[in-house]
């Protein structure tokens, strides 16, 4: 790394979890210089059975320790651990995260300082049904905005409730650490995806309007959606008239000036902007919207969107993986591999 430590330098974090969401959540922190150790069952994380590249995407950085949490020597070991460590982020079932004595409560008597972080599904409280992520997007409206509104519902192409649900993790994690004392925090996948609904909810429980399947297209501002092209897609997000105003002279449409009519005029605007992108292909339209500080972009596939951002691409261990979202000044991650199972201490035996 250069620039000196990163700003969690300082902070030694253990990791009791499994696939995405409690991984991703600590990966963040490592990248930012924090000392993760991820204590793993005899058989590992089941993110090692899926492949080398996935299981990089979560853990590059990280330290790994082998412990049975079933047995004394491996409880024993985990008090080690603990009294070493500021911050425990634990991504089980909630009985398994009792069982295993994972807890603030359990585990005060060995660190009274340590910050407890339980990231499950529904809540500890709740009990042990399954909550993957599609399952919570399901549960929690997110599938029933997303696609055509003459469609079925549909879920985006990525795990958007675990990946919500890790950074919110670090987050709560990182305050509790901040205010200097021990405790039990717990982020749920679904109080996550519920908050991330906010103005929808908002709507709903204060005026009753529910919200609709608009195919991609923002419930308030128009036009602000996804449009055919005479070659390829173009996402357009004109949220005041300003844009408007701009965008409608580049693409020679009159009428509209208002936010507020086009909104209660919606299907004419749609049609509208329509006809007019039909002249031109997405990427004419971004080259021709760009300079004109219109919000636009053609869709891109991943690949294409990787080779646009070639400094978002980094070398963890001799694998290419996608870099810390967080820039900080005068520091660079060093991006180091991700560990090998046991790597920094095997007790997975009696």
């Amino acid at each position: 790394m250069t620039g000196g430590p990163g700003p969690l330098a300082a902070l030694r974090v253990l990791e009791v979890g499994h696939i995405l969401a409690g991984p991703y959540a600590t990966m963040l922190l490592a990248d930012l210089g924090a000392q993760v150790t991820k204590v793993e069952p005899p058989g590992g994380d089941l993110s090692r059975q899926v492949s080398d590249a996935y299981f990089a995407s979560l853990n590059r950085g990280k330290r790994s320790v082998r412990l049975d949490l079933t047995t004394p020597g491996g409880q024993d070991r985990l008090h080690d651990l603990v009294r070493e460590s500021d911050a425990l982020l634990v991504n089980l079932k909630p009985s398994a995260i009792h069982r295993f004595g994972l807890t603030y409560e359990a585990l005060k008597p060995y660190n009274e300082r340590l910050v407890c972080v339980a990231l499950t599904g529904w809540g500890m409280a709740a009990g042990d049904e399954p909550a993957f992520d599609y399952v919570v997007q399901a549960a929690t409206g997110i599938a029933a905005l997303t696609g055509a509104p003459d469609g079925p519902p549909l879920l985006p192409g990525y795990s958007s409730a675990d990946n919500s649900a890790g950074l919110a993790a670090a987050l709560g994690l990182l305050a509790q650490v901040v205010s200097g004392r021990g405790g039990q925090i717990e982020v749920s996948l679904r109080d996550v995806m519920l908050s991330q609904l906010n103005y929808h909810a908002s709507v709903w429980l204060n005026d009753g309007v529910a919200p609709r399947r608009l195919g991609g297209a923002h419930s308030y501002y128009v036009p602000a959606q996804l449009f055919p092209t005479a070659d390829g897609h173009l996402a357009l997000f004109i949220t005041h008239d300003g844009f408007w105003r701009a965008f409608a002279a580049e693409a020679g449409i009159e009428g509209f000036p208002t936010m507020t009519e086009r909104a209660a005029r919606r299907d004419e605007v749609i049609a509208a902007v329509t006809k007019a992108l039909a002249a031109d292909t997405a990427a004419g339209w971004e080259a021709r919207l760009r300079p004109l500080r219109v919000p636009a972009a053609a869709v891109r596939t991943l690949p294409e969107a990787l080779a646009q951002a070639p400094d978002a691409v980094v070398d963890a261990g001799g694998l290419r993986l996608v870099g810390s979202p967080f820039r900080v000044t005068g520091y660079e991650p060093s991006y180091g591999p991700p560990p090998s199972l046991g790597e920094h201490g095997d007790a997975d035996t009696p």
